[in-house]
Formats: C-alpha cells, sequence, structure tokens
C-alpha cells in the first residue's frame, strides 16, 4: 500500500488543482478498499480520510461519490459512509457481464497489438505467474494491471474500457479477499494462455482462451458456496 501510495505522489502534477487532487484521493481510497486495508463494512469518514492520506477534504468528498457510485461504497441517512460488503452473488453477476465484453477487448488487441506490446505481454504475464508461485500477491496483482492496461491501450474502446474498469475493482477486492482460498498459479497460468494467445495474433485461442479464464473462476466462485 505504501508504494502504491508513493507511485500515486510522485506523479502528481499540481497538488493545488482539485481535479488531480479529486484523482489522487480516489486512486489512494480504491486501493485501500480492493486490498482490504478498509475491510468491508468499515465506517468512512472525510476527515479520516483526509488524515490517512494528506489530501483535504473536498476532493475526498468528490472521491467518495464516484466509489459511491462504482458501488464500493455506500451511504446511509444519518449514519454516514461504509464500505460496501462482499458477496459471491455479486461476483458472479459481474463475472457474468465481465465474459463477453473482456472476450471483445481482448480480441481487437490479438488483432491490433505492434510487436513491442505482443513481447510486452509475454514478459508481464511470465512474471505475473512466478509471483503466483512465490506467493507474492501484490506483485501478481501489479503485472495482471500492466497487461490489463496494454489491452486497454490497444483495443481502442474508452466505453467497454471504462466499463470493465468498473468490474475489475470489485473483482480484484474479492480475490483479495479469498487470498488464502484462491489457487493463484492456475489463475496465473490462465492469464498465461490468454495473454500468449494475443500475443500470437490468434484471435480463435483468444476468445477460447478468455472464455476458460471466466469459465475457472465462475466455478472457484460457486464451489465456495457448495454450488457446482
Amino acid at each position: 500500500m505504501a508504494n502504491a501510495r508513493a507511485a500515486i505522489a510522485g506523479i502528481r502534477k499540481n497538488p493545488d488543482d482539485p481535479e488531480t487532487q479529486t484523482e489522487q484521493a480516489f486512486n489512494l481510497i480504491e486501493e485501500m478498499i480492493v486490498t482490504l486495508e478498509l475491510p468491508p463494512g468499515t465506517s468512512v469518514s472525510e476527515a479520516t480520510l483526509s488524515a490517512k492520506t494528506g489530501i483535504g477534504r473536498m476532493p475526498i468528498r468528490m472521491a467518495l461519490k464516484r466509489l459511491e457510485h462504482m458501488g464500493l461504497v455506500t451511504s446511509l441517512p444519518r449514519k454516514g459512509a461504509f464500505i460496501r460488503p462482499i458477496s459471491v452473488e455479486d461476483q458472479l453477476a459481474i463475472l457474468e457481464v465481465r465474459r463477453p465484453v473482456e472476450r471483445m477487448l481482448a480480441c481487437k488487441t490479438a488483432r491490433l497489438a505492434t510487436d513491442a506490446q505482443r513481447e510486452a505481454l509475454r514478459s508481464n504475464v511470465d512474471a505475473m505467474l512466478q509471483s503466483a508461485r512465490t506467493g507474492d500477491l501484490q506483485k501478481y496483482l501489479q503485472f495482471d494491471s500492466i497487461c490489463d492496461r496494454i489491452i486497454y491501450e490497444t483495443s481502442r474502446n474508452p466505453f467497454a474500457i471504462e466499463f470493465v474498469t468498473l468490474l475489475y475493482s470489485h473483482s480484484r477486492r474479492y480475490w483479495v479477499s479469498r487470498s488464502k482460498g484462491t489457487d493463484w498459479v492456475r489463475t496465473a497460468e490462465l492469464h498465461k494462455e490468454m495473454m500468449y494467445a494475443i500475443a500470437d495474433g490468434d484471435e480463435v485461442r483468444t476468445a477460447r482462451a478468455s472464455d476458460a479464464l471466466i469459465d475457472y473462476l465462475e466455478a472457484t466462485c460457486k464451489a465456495s458456496i457448495g454450488v457446482y
């Protein structure tokens, strides 16, 4: 978490710019929610988050509104703001929506990626798999995010990207919450199959690998509640 905060602080353009500060606040609070530094059910306030992040209360307020719109924060009348609970049912609904959008973005990337982007996908997913094997979840998520960014840059569909980015925050939080019960190596292997298919420019294989990854995630979710 400290590394994430330092990275965000390092790219500040103008600390007095309210829009810049709101973006910083959003990134920091979203990271705290996803990594469970702010666990589900936690009560949050502008004053507390301002003290944690070193950012003023107005940007914090705007960031909380955005997080509420995303469904990560819930506001209750006369009670304040709380971090939304995590549920398997929510995750299954998210995966249902992710399947066709992710398949489309991955196939477009297989078609449009440059040689440099294809090589970057291979190297980062290899590093992701190695992180899974050594149990380094933080690095695993970092390399996963880099692969996602390459797909976003290459697929050139801002509407789909905005949509899946919202869903990824929920998904990352769910899988972090299940870090001890998840086969991260198998998940990374499935990511590797997809990234290598994209890097090879094989759209048929890419679509099949994308579906296989979602199939596995869905099966894992269902198994956690005894549904097969």
